[in-house]
């Protein structure tokens, strides 16, 4: 037998359901329990629709489970893996005629998390706004910060050097970040940072529509693949993000901790290259090797 409840939490359930009912969810919550309904509680009186036991309508657009696309690579047919169904992202629809520069103002002077208190400027992004390639890190560090732009400190340096061996120049390409604003010292964003930034960052990806979407990083790869998992795991495999064809790889910062992993880089941005129909750049050792043998001067 059910023993009758205080008089204290009947009033706190009650309010709880009203709470339920303000928020639009009250139907889940009817006739769940006899004793409830017999004993217990007498809801605030509500206006129930016309069809008294329909479930409030979700306004959500329904998800269409994707099938694997499929990239040519050096000759080869590779699976791209679908992105999850319930995809956060997946479930925003693309802006009609959306632009960098509408980004960019709907973005304003943004006070959206708590990053906004310590930063200097707003790190929004840069380059050729219909690139076919773009890289994507995961916040500013300092020079950034002061700059306003994308990788322009170190790691930029060595970003520059590895787009211009893919056989392009940064102007070629867009760059930008998880995060628009400097996380102190430097430190990883927080989910609510994360979480205040990536609807940008997602207009962005879907103005541009590139070709191919490059994640340097655990950040960057996390967020729009929406895993827990480690980098290492998915590293220079392809995957997919809102259609996009995404190749994860680590970033340049961690390139100059660990200059042995650069071999490993190489390999992931080879196979975007093969993507992208891009030829690798030729030192000019190589170029005057090749010349030499032609017996042409360099």
């Amino acid at each position: 037998m059910f023993e009758r409840i205080s008089q204290a939490l009947q009033e706190k359930l009650s309010r709880r359901l009203a709470y339920y009912h303000d928020i639009g969810i009250h139907q889940f919550y009817r006739d769940r329990s006899p004793f409830l309904n017999s004993q217990l509680l007498e809801p605030p009186p509500v206006e129930l629709p016309a069809e008294e036991d329909a479930l409030p309508k979700s306004v959500r657009k329904p998800m269409v489970p994707l099938t694997p696309s499929v990239v040519v690579e050096a000759g080869q047919t590779i699976k791209v893996l679908p992105q999850p169904v319930a995809s956060m992202f997946a479930s925003m629809d693309r802006v009609a005629g959306d632009s960098l520069l509408k980004i960019r103002t709907d973005l304003g002077e943004c006070t959206r998390c708590k990053l906004s208190r310590t930063r200097n400027k707003i790190v929004f992004g840069d380059g050729n706004a219909k690139a076919e390639l773009v890289f994507v890190g995961e916040g500013p560090g300092h020079d950034e910060d002061l700059q306003g732009l994308p990788f322009v400190g170190r790691a930029g340096k060595l970003l520059t050097q590895m787009i211009e061996a893919m056989g392009l120049q940064r102007r070629d390409v867009y760059i930008c970040n998880v995060v628009k604003c400097r996380p102190p010292q430097n430190r990883a964003p927080e989910r609510d940072e994360v979480g205040a930034c990536s609807p940008f960052l997602t207009r962005q990806l879907d103005a541009i529509a590139p070709k191919v979407i490059v994640c340097l990083g655990n950040i960057a790869a996390q967020t729009l693949l929406e895993t827990t998992r480690g980098i290492s795991h998915f590293r220079g495999q392809w995957q997919e993000f809102r259609g996009f064809p995404l190749m994860a790889t680590y970033h340049p910062a961690y390139l100059l901790r660990n200059p042995a992993a650069k071999g490993e880089v190489w390999k992931d941005l080879q196979k975007v290259m093969a993507v992208l129909g891009l030829e690798a750049k030729k030192s000019k050792s190589a170029a005057a090797d090749q010349s030499a043998s032609a017996g042409k001067p360099v």
